[in-house]
């Protein structure tokens, strides 16, 4: 009996150890691709998050490579979770994992691998009061399943920034001017978003809504320099600059403050205390929903809908790793957006300032990204990248049709960056 079963060990033998060997070196590592063969390109930015967040695993963020991928040891709730979100992903080896790696380590490849290590604490800065449009970021962070808290004016003069890593400005008017949607003034929202802000003015001893914006920008401002990260879209991003810029000067009319507009304001900005921007003029005009020359309006751009595009610039992943890791897409060429504030006048940003994308022909950062203090802030004009022109009280776009959003990318790109050990930025 005993020499009937010796073959049969024999014969098995080899098998077990084939099936031994495959687990150690199959299966090893997920990818996540970025490039045109992902279903599901926002969702996979919230996989990211979560692994990071939930499991507090590193990850591979390989930059230049297929979009962009995500690459990260295996785990099978990893795989199901992102077959039940309907991200695409490839099981690899280890050995192919390391040939990748190999791949993009190589001196003349613009490719690279940075770290994600830490999931940001995330907060969006917005009004508590319900508004008639959306926000395009907190749009996609809900979609993405990526959690955040809301803050405002309360929390942020009440010393709450310092407990996140990230905060998205909401489509804000930092100039207390209630984006200037005066001729709004007897809407419900409008007189429930002045209720609320006049009160908040009112509790920290504020003598009004501009002087309490003031200092709300202020508060972001130390944040920011402090180490914080900082994205804002839309008019957040110039009325941000100019409210800095006019500390002590009045520059809104009296609607807004009791007081007429100092008539040579624009001679006493101080374009010193700006993130972004320099040698700017404000458009006091209570009528005129622009603030200032910044905003590249619609009759100065010359596009409409069918050629509205702007281009990502390609950046040095190996000595760039920042800017490489803010365009990380699956395209090049974006379409175009309108906001109340859509583009950055190129003459007017400040020579520091990193511009990530643009329309040459029209003259036009659509996209910048810089340092301040000891922490960094991007700016993205427009509204919303998958509607063209959003309108006051229309339906919010919904997601689920635009999962590969190359617009909305650049949002999330964003958010994992404060993931990443950084390298210093050489541009």
């Amino acid at each position: 009996m005993r020499e009937r079963i010796k073959p049969m060990v024999r014969l098995f033998a080899p098998f077990i150890i084939f099936l031994a060997i495959s687990a150690q070196s199959l299966g090893n590592r997920l990818l996540i691709p970025m490039d045109e063969s992902q279903k599901n390109h926002l969702k996979a930015y919230g996989i990211a998050y979560w692994i990071l967040k939930s499991y507090e695993m590193e990850m591979d963020w390989l930059l230049n490579y297929r979009g962009g991928s995500f690459m990260v040891a295996y785990n099978q709730q990893f795989a199901s979770e992102m077959t039940v979100r309907g991200v695409s992903f490839e099981v690899i080896s280890d050995g192919q994992a390391g040939q990748i790696l190999n791949q993009i380590s190589a001196e003349d490849v613009n490719m690279d691998a940075v770290k994600l290590q830490k999931a940001p604490r995330v907060a969006v800065y917005s009004p508590k009061s319900k508004l008639p449009w959306d926000d395009a970021v907190t749009l996609v962070l809900t979609y993405a399943e990526i959690p955040y808290d809301v803050v405002y004016d309360d929390e942020v003069l009440g010393g709450k920034l310092p407990e996140y890593d990230w905060l998205h400005l909401h489509h804000e008017d930092f100039t207390g001017q209630f984006g200037k949607f005066f001729q709004y003034k007897d809407y419900p929202w409008y007189r429930e978003q002045k209720r609320e802000a006049e009160g908040v003015a009112e509790k920290f001893q504020y003598a009004n809504v501009p002087a309490m914006k003031l200092a709300v920008a202020k508060k972001i401002s130390e944040f920011v320099s402090g180490g914080g990260y900082m994205f804002a879209m839309c008019n957040a991003t110039d009325t941000f600059d100019i409210a800095l810029a006019a500390e002590g000067v009045d520059i809104v009319e009296a609607m807004y403050d009791g007081t007429p507009a100092d008539p040579t304001a624009n001679s006493k900005l101080n374009y010193g205390n700006t993130f972004a921007f320099q040698n700017f003029k404000t458009i006091p005009y209570p009528y005129e929903i622009e603030f200032s020359d910044i905003d590249n309006q619609p009759d100065e751009r010359g596009l409409t809908e069918p050629n509205d595009f702007f281009s990502l610039f390609q950046f040095s992943a190996k000595w760039d790793p920042v800017p490489s890791m803010l365009t990380q897409n699956h395209q090049t060429i974006i379409k175009g957006f309108l906001g109340q504030t859509t583009a950055f006048k190129n003459r007017f940003v400040k020579p520091e300032v990193v511009i990530l994308a643009e329309n040459k022909s029209a003259g036009e950062a659509r996209y910048i990204h810089s340092t301040h203090g000891k922490g960094f802030f991007t700016f993205y004009g427009g509204h919303d990248p998958e509607d063209y022109q959003h309108r006051v009280g229309e339906e919010p776009t919904d997601l689920n049709l635009h999962p590969n959003s190359a617009g909305y990318r650049l949002i999330l790109n964003n958010i994992l960056f404060p993931a990443a050990k950084k390298k210093k930025m050489k541009t």
